[in-house]
């Protein structure tokens, strides 16, 4: 059963492709015709890619890795942040920073520096500090706070990258390729699908676009953590079960084990019966 179906993505707009002079030719396959000279895209591949895509995600999610979402355009950004916040997923909405993941070690600094001043905030550290200072400290964590926020627990590499507009997320989609991170992404007809691995054609500008496929997306995500935690409920459970029956065994009392010596030692000491003299027969008359 497919995650979507054509009407659900007409209705969102899904199909309205860029101007035809602006189209990107790798995305031919994608695109089903013109009219009025825009590209209109093939919801039929539309609707087959996403269930594609949704299924990778779950197993991604199932197997407990993480998937960053990236989205900075001004009708994108609020629709990422809400969807992943709802499976738990990290994500950037502001300005990416440049070598998030290719020198992933000094944005996880960054991150503990946060962690750090709000430390020192929580045990009065910098009260004793002037209230320019202070003020200073502050604005700095809260610009930490907006660009770092969203990631501040993921502690490792993402196992994907979902990315909205590639053209606009091209350094996040380089870094990614470098490394060998798979690509989720919707990818319109301006742009480039030969660096995506998961090629999701549909429209990147339309906010009803958007939300509809990453609705979909995030909803297998979350089927994946849910599988994930009845997986590991029931892995509990078989775990206390086996040690509920190896316990009768463990604790059944041995009987001591008795060596040839003491066999023999027992059989000596024990008194012998003797057995009663055989009565004697009267003599014969003579």
């Amino acid at each position: 059963m497919s995650r979507t179906n054509f009407e659900q993505l007409l209705e969102a707009g899904c199909h309205f492709g860029h101007l035809k002079r602006k189209w990107n030719p790798a995305m031919a396959p994608y695109i089903f015709m013109e009219r009025n000279g825009i590209h209109i895209i093939d919801l039929n591949q539309t609707v087959a890619h996403i269930d594609v895509a949704a299924d990778a995600l779950k197993q991604i999610a199932k197997s407990g890795k993480r998937v960053l979402f990236v989205a900075t355009k001004k009708q994108a950004k609020d629709i990422v942040a809400e969807k992943a916040q709802s499976v738990g997923m990290p994500y950037v909405i502001e300005r990416w920073p440049g070598g998030m993941l290719t020198n992933f070690p000094t944005i996880r600094k960054a991150v503990k520096k946060m962690a750090n001043i709000d430390k020192l905030f929580a045990d009065g550290t910098y009260d004793k500090l002037s209230k320019r200072e202070n003020l200073q400290i502050r604005r700095k964590r809260e610009k930490l706070e907006k660009n770092l926020g969203s990631i501040a627990d993921l502690t490792r590499l993402p196992s994907a990258l979902f990315v909205v507009d590639v053209m606009k997320e091209n350094i996040a989609v380089h870094e990614a390729n470098r490394l060998g991170i798979p690509v989720f992404a919707i990818v319109d007809t301006n742009s480039n699908p030969d660096n995506v691995d998961f090629v999701i054609p549909a429209n990147d500008d339309a906010s009803k676009s958007v939300e509809v496929i990453l609705d979909a997306c995030c909803k297998a995500i979350a089927e994946g953590l849910e599988e994930r935690k009845v997986e590991k409920i029931d892995m509990e459970a078989a775990g206390e079960q086996a040690e509920e029956e190896a316990a009768p065994k463990a604790e059944r009392p041995r009987r001591p084990r008795k060596t040839r010596k003491a066999e023999e030692e027992t059989a000596e000491e024990a008194p012998v019966e003797e057995a009663p003299a055989a009565e004697e027969a009267p003599a014969a008359e003579e």
